[in-house]
């Protein structure tokens, strides 16, 4: 997909940027930085894992999982599942996924800040 940003996106970027004052003209060997730097910002964005959000239902039956509606993607170990009903609140459900391969990475310290 082609990368397209109007004039005035190219000129608020520039300006976000610190590269010129509001409302002043770009110039021109200092546009292709700034598409650049907009162009890896919505690259970035695409590729961050999407928010977690709570499923609204999860139908088991048999070895059919349906989560909202759709089939579950993933190899499900034929393992017991934990499964926790809470009618007054959030009921879970705990079974083993089955990979090719796992990679574990740990996480960042977070700054003192974030806690």
């Amino acid at each position: 997909m082609p990368i397209s940003y109007t004039d005035q996106q190219i000129r608020e970027k520039a300006a976000s940027l610190g590269l010129i004052q509001e409302g002043a003209d770009l110039p021109r060997q200092l546009r292709g930085k700034v598409v650049a730097a907009m162009a890896y910002g919505d690259a970035a964005e695409r590729h961050q894992a999407p928010e977690p959000q709570l499923a609204g239902e999860i139908v088991i039956h048999g070895s059919s999982i349906l989560i909202d509606g759709e089939h579950f993607p993933w190899l499900v170990a034929a393992q017991p599942m934990d499964i926790g009903l809470n009618p007054d609140g959030v009921s879970t459900v705990r079974l083993t996924l089955m990979a090719a391969s796992v990679q574990v990475i740990r996480p960042e310290p977070r700054p003192e800040s974030e806690h």
